[in-house]
Order: C-alpha cells, then sequence, then structure tokens
C-alpha cells in the first residue's frame, strides 16, 4: 500500500517542525512547505517583520526539512494573504470591529488555499503544529478537540474550518504538553528546538495596529468626540481605528473615575466612554455561523462560549434566530463584547461551532 502523503505547514517554530517530524516517525510521506505571505521583498522588510511571515522562518524550517529528510518548498500565498487577511483586518478597523486575522488566515489560507494546493500536487492531507485534535465523532461529523495541554490551546483560532476542511486535516501537536514538544525536538536534533515562540499578529510587528490600518488604508476616520453613555461630549479622541471595546489605557482622558470604551460608533466617529459595569453584558448576537460538532445548535443545551483567544468561557445558550444568525445568552455577564471577534461555542472537550459577534 502507498504511503499517505501529507503537507506540513512550516513557520520555522518548534510546533510545526516537531509535527513534521513526529509525521515522517509515522510513516507518512511527508512535504514541507513554507507559505510566502510578506507583501515585499527588501530583505530590510522580512527581517523587520519576522514570526511566521519572514524570511528568518523559510531559513529555519530549510534546516528543519534537511535535518529530518523530507523534501521543502515555498508556496507564494501572497495574493491570497492580502485579500484574505490584510484586506479584511483593515475594512474592520475601519467598520469599528476590531478583527481576528489568525483565524481569517486559517480559515482561507492555511486551509483553503494550502490543502487546494496541496491536493493538487497529490496530496491526501495538510498538517500543522497546532495545540489542537481533529476527531471524527459518532455523528459522522469532523471536530477540532481540545488539545492536551489547556495552556496553549489554539481550538478557538480554528472554529471556522469547514468538515471537507477537518476530513483532510492532522494535527499531532494537540497530544502533547509543549515542554514534551521541544523534548522531542531537542531528541531529534531539531535545530529550532529552542526557537522561542511568535507572539502578536505576524504583519504588525510593532504591534501598532492603528498605524498600520492608515498606512494600507491611505486614509482612516480622523478625530471625533469621546461622549459618555448618556450623550454628554466630554472630549477628543485620537480616530476610531486607535479603540477596541473594554479599553482603558491611552485614552488619555480624566473624568474623575476610570473609564471604559463601551462603544465605537463610526456613523458619528463617536466613541463611548462609560464605567467598568458598562462593558458587561449577558447576551451576544452572532452571524456568519460555522458549524463544527453540532449539525445545528440546540436551545436546550448548555454550551462554553468563547468571545476571545483569552476567556476561559462561559456557560450559554444559544437561539438560531436564522440560518445563519445566532442570539446568545450568558448565564453569567462577560466582559467586553466585542464586534469583529469570534464567538466560539464548545460542547465538552469539542467544538460545536462559532460565528462573528456583531
Amino acid at each position: 500500500m502507498d504511503k499517505k502523503k501529507v503537507v506540513v505547514g512550516m513557520s520555522g517554530g518548534v510546533d510545526s517542525s516537531v509535527c513534521a517530524y513526529l509525521l515522517k516517525e509515522q510513516g507518512y510521506d511527508v512535504i514541507g512547505v513554507t507559505m510566502q505571505i510578506w507583501q515585499e521583498d527588501s530583505p530590510a522588510y522580512c527581517e523587520r517583520e519576522g514570526g511566521c511571515c519572514g524570511l528568518s522562518a523559510v531559513e529555519d524550517a530549510r534546516r528543519v526539512a534537511d535535518t529530518i529528510g523530507i523534501p521543502y518548498y515555498v508556496m507564494n500565498f501572497r495574493r491570497e494573504f492580502q485579500e484574505n487577511v490584510i484586506d479584511y483586518f483593515v475594512d474592520e478597523y475601519l467598520h469599528a470591529r476590531t478583527p481576528n486575522p489568525c483565524i481569517a488566515c486559517n480559515r482561507y489560507v492555511k486551509w483553503e488555499s494550502l490543502l487546494e494546493r496541496s491536493l493538487q500536487i497529490g496530496a491526501d492531507y495538510i498538517a500543522t503544529g497546532h495545540y489542537a485534535r481533529v476527531e471524527k465523532l459518532p455523528n459522522g461529523r469532523y471536530a477540532i478537540r481540545n488539545s492536551v495541554t489547556a495552556k496553549k490551546d489554539q481550538t478557538y483560532a480554528l472554529y471556522n474550518l469547514t468538515q471537507e476542511q477537518l476530513s483532510k486535516t492532522i494535527m499531532p501537536v494537540g497530544d502533547y504538553e509543549k515542554d514534551q514538544i521541544r523534548k522531542i525536538a531537542e531528541e531529534a536534533g531539531l535545530p529550532v528546538a529552542h526557537k522561542k515562540d511568535s507572539q502578536d499578529i505576524c504583519f504588525v510587528s510593532d504591534g501598532d495596529y492603528a498605524a498600520f490600518v492608515e498606512r494600507e488604508a491611505g486614509s482612516v476616520p480622523g478625530p471625533g468626540n469621546f461622549v459618555t453613555t448618556d450623550g454628554i461630549v466630554v472630549g477628543k479622541h485620537k480616530g476610531i481605528t486607535h479603540y477596541t471595546i473594554g479599553q482603558r489605557k491611552g485614552l488619555n482622558i480624566a473624568l474623575g473615575y476610570p473609564v471604559f470604551v463601551v462603544a465605537i460608533r463610526p456613523e458619528t466617529n463617536e466613541v463611548v466612554l462609560g464605567h467598568d459595569k458598562d462593558v458587561f453584558t449577558d447576551h451576544l448576537i452572532a452571524d456568519r455561523v460555522n458549524f463544527m460538532a453540532d449539525e445545528e445548535f440546540e436551545p436546550a443545551k448548555t454550551y462554553l462560549g468563547k468571545i476571545r483567544y483569552s476567556h476561559a468561557g462561559t456557560p450559554c445558550h444559544v437561539t438560531m434566530l436564522d440560518k445563519d444568525k445566532i442570539r446568545v445568552d450568558f448565564e453569567e455577564p462577560v466582559r467586553a463584547v466585542t464586534p469583529g471577534q469570534a464567538l466560539v461555542l464548545y460542547t465538552g472537550d469539542y467544538v460545536a461551532g462559532g460565528g462573528t459577534i456583531i
């Protein structure tokens, strides 16, 4: 029987490197691929971008592939990344929403585009170094399952994958703790065993999202009014792209009590400020729904709802408003529900599905 062929997305980091190594050890015919997504060719730019977008990532991934003894290629996905991640990221900020570029990148670039190209070259699967597991459930559906290590769990950013994509995906790293992954890398002699993890958004290396949006968009909404929840103007803001729901730092305004961003109104160019209690809510509406473990959400069932990557999750109940829109009622109030972010619903260890908070 022919060995199954798998394309491993290699970012040059320890997780994807060990992913490739484990699959080779398990007898797969492994091909390493780094996705070229950076938008410029100047060496200074590529080095500055670092992370999974930089030239150093290619060199590290190439060295790992040589060590493991697998073929390695760099594939150009610039156009797909620009359209599905950067353009989306900028547009969301311009409309006063807070985007999640990693979720868009996973769904449309790492899976849709890479999977399509991998199948074209005869691969059976793609694999990544995410801390998550893929399982086929008794109901016949594929679902993402929490990784063994809760601290590194990356299931939240994978909720939007389709059944077709999941059926052709392997994630071996989800069965291990991070320190086990580093130990495997050490014992296998992988040159990235002690490389530190990349942080933040790979294409905004300095963390200044507002400046990035301004550079990409050319023009952004200018300064406008800070207003209180009862409509009183209390100062001037720098432009709505600088703010997100729940923000306290960097407001540069003194009202005699701690103030937080509770709403952003692009139609009037206003940023609404309030007390901490004003940032809490017990419900939300989400659209662009993706079903994973469940074919549809059951109103009688209690789900665990996460409203951001770092949220531990809160028990909740789901009402289908139409086939692509849901209302979620939480059993206790949650802080800073942010339009543009993902709501991810869990049933036990499994991702039931999710949507985009509106």
